[in-house]
């Protein structure tokens, strides 16, 4: 096989992990049974190492298509050819409905006679491992890690199954209306007896198709480009952990954000960053139960928010904060883009911005939702505490420079964020308010409007002493730190635009000018674009913002998804899909429409 584009993929999931399906019929990507397992499918990390589960006609010429049942995360790929036409219908039962962890294929002839055949070449723990297979009858095959993790699989199927060098292959044919049902499971003490192949499929996929037409009609948004939001919505339920109510960044990782290059990161823990603006986003839309589950998270599993200072950027799944980076060696990586890492190593970062992106999804939820706990009040306490005595140190800043400290003005501004909201859920109760609470967050207004501002560059600048922007100055107005007609605020938009812009596409920062201490180049971030527009929205340009908003649609893969970044050709790079750009379109499309839906003079002031 060869790589496909990056944007050639859909996902599925079940709320604990996720699978990467190919155009051409190929799982090519999928760590089981949770987002920060190690792999069993990582071909699309190297081809001929990786492993995949793949189902494809025999035939030369086929062509192929692919969608999602509407307003849902099951996925259909179809195969056209002069013999017929069949499809693969791919998904996992939620764990919200079904115990057990399942991935299942369904193939259909819709019409003429096609051949097909099946592949399944897991490789197990990063392809690290070698593995055991036994067929226990025609129609099921066990696969058994002998590596540290001991993961054990079962793939049963309602055709034969014959082994090939380890893996499980079974050619069929299909005549019109004929299926053929496999489904791969991971085997643990919950795994349920045997069951009736094709009567659980049929079943499974009629309660999965409703879980997600249920969970979609539960939106309060019913504005412009409801589509296009429902979609992204789904992916950022997909990226939520049913067992723990953490939210991944992305549930893939070593994919390059340049072809070649060395930035290839891991992405499937909990950002306390990317998790926060998520709940943002999903409660923006009326989805409250993705919120409770994130703050009880926090409250359960994040003993670090009892721990004046000790808030980490990032956790894994179940709340743990080692997560010590290595690099597979032994893989190629994307198109041959080394080095392919597992773990992050930014984990133990000093990043102050975390604060208040905590502080301010925690306040959202205790204005719009429930009320938050005392006990978890007093752990809030204690880290704004720590906030207005350190909030005027260096740190390594959103972006996780590897470069060395600075003072970035995005970090000063969460801080003034963290203390802000604080506040205002201390009001909401009735707590006491120390008084330097207020002291401190205004100390921090007024650094920031004197320390940052360049009076000759007309612009807030990056960090205190930089002649240049960066891509975080757009949420000034998006997090209500500065008005967004503010004349401070529109020439710094101005000066974003020159330096940064390019059409509707904007980079985080300008590469040759940085201090990221990494090598190598990047796209442009498409979050990154979706904040420009909302900015633009917001400072009365809106016809401006919704004609670069739709441009931007126009840069989706066929399925409505984003990876973390496009390249010059419009390419997808970096880890897929990405929750940050997911949500970023969201808060965008909101954004605009509320304005759109003023009065025309009234939108001119």
């Amino acid at each position: 096989m060869a790589y496909q584009p990056i944007e050639n993929y859909g996902v599925i999931g079940d709320l604990n992990t996720v699978a990467l399906v190919g155009l051409n019929g190929s799982i090519d990507f999928m760590c089981f049974p949770d987002f920060d397992s190690p792999s069993i499918f990582a071909s699309l990390l190297d081809e001929h190492k990786g492993g995949s589960f793949s189902i494809q006609p025999t035939e030369n010429g086929v062509k192929n298509r692919q969608l999602y049942l509407p307003d849902t995360n099951v996925l259909l790929t179809r195969f056209l050819s002069d013999r017929g036409i069949g499809e693969v219908t791919d998904f996992m039962p939620v764990e919200e409905l079904y115990q057990g962890k399942e991935l299942i294929r369904r193939v259909t002839c819709v019409h003429g006679d096609l051949d097909f055949r099946m592949h399944c070449g897991p490789r197990f723990n990063y392809a690290r491992s070698p593995h055991v297979t036994e067929q226990l009858n025609p129609n099921e095959v066990i696969f058994l890690s002998e590596g540290p993790d001991s993961t054990l699989i079962r793939l049963k199927s309602t055709v034969p199954l014959h082994m090939e060098e380890g893996d499980a292959v079974a050619t069929f044919c299909l005549k019109t209306g004929e299926k053929a049902d496999f489904i791969l499971e991971f085997i643990d003490h919950s795994t349920p007896p045997g069951i009736d192949l094709e009567e659980f499929v049929t079943q499974s996929l009629y309660d999965t198709i409703n879980y997600w037409k249920d969970w979609v009609a539960q939106s309060s948004y019913k504005g412009r480009w409801l589509e296009v939001v429902n979609r992204s919505a789904l992916v950022l339920k997909l990226l939520t952990s049913h067992r723990y109510g953490s939210i991944v960044a992305a549930p893939t990782f070593g994919l390059p954000e340049e072809i070649s290059g060395v930035r290839n990161w891991d992405y499937r823990y909990t950002w306390i960053r990317d998790a926060s603006f998520t709940v943002y986003a999903l409660l923006r839309l009326g989805h409250t139960k993705e919120a409770k589950a994130f703050v009880d998270w926090v409250d359960r599993q994040c003993d670090d928010v009892g721990s004046a200072g000790y808030l980490r950027l990032m956790y894994s799944l179940d709340g743990k904060k080692d997560l010590q980076e290595i690099e597979l060696n032994h893989l190629e990586g994307y198109l041959g883009s080394r080095p392919v890492r597992i773990g992050n190593g930014a984990y133990d970062q000093i990043q102050l911005d975390i604060y208040g992106e905590l502080l301010d999804s925690v306040y959202l939820y205790d204005k719009y939702v429930d009320r938050i706990s005392f006990a978890l009040w007093n752990d809030l306490r204690q880290q704004v505490e720590w906030v207005c005595d350190n909030w005027h140190r260096e740190d390594e800043g959103i972006w996780e420079v590897r470069g060395g400290k600075k003072h970035f003005l995005y970090s000063r501004m969460m801080c003034w964020v963290a203390i802000d909201r604080a506040m205002k859920i201390a009001a909401n109760h009735s707590y006491p308010l120390p008084p330097r609470w207020q002291e401190e967050r205004d100390k921090i207004f007024f650094s920031i409007h004197n320390e940052f501002w360049d009076e000759r560059l007309q612009s807030f600048v990056q960090y205190k002493g930089a002649d240049t922007v960066d891509a975080s100055i757009l949420l000034m107005p998006i997090i209500r730190f500065i008005g967004p007609k503010d004349p401070r605020w529109l020439s710094t938009l101005k000066r974003i635009e020159d330096e940064l812009v390019s059409d509707a596409l904007v980079f985080r920062y300008r590469i040759d000018e940085a201090f990221d201490g990494l090598s190598g180049g990047e796209g442009t971030f498409s979050m990154c674009t979706f904040w420009y527009v909302e900015c633009l929205a917001k400072s009365g340009q809106v016809d401006k913002a919704r004609l670069y908003f739709e441009k931007m649609l126009g840069y989706a893969n066929h399925l409505g998804l984003y990876a973390e970044q496009l390249g010059l050709k419009g390419e997808h790079l970096g880890n897929f899909p990405q929750a940050f750009t997911h949500l970023g379109l969201i808060s965008a499309a909101l954004s605009i429409n509320d304005m759109l839906n003023e009065e025309p003079n009234k939108r001119n002031f």
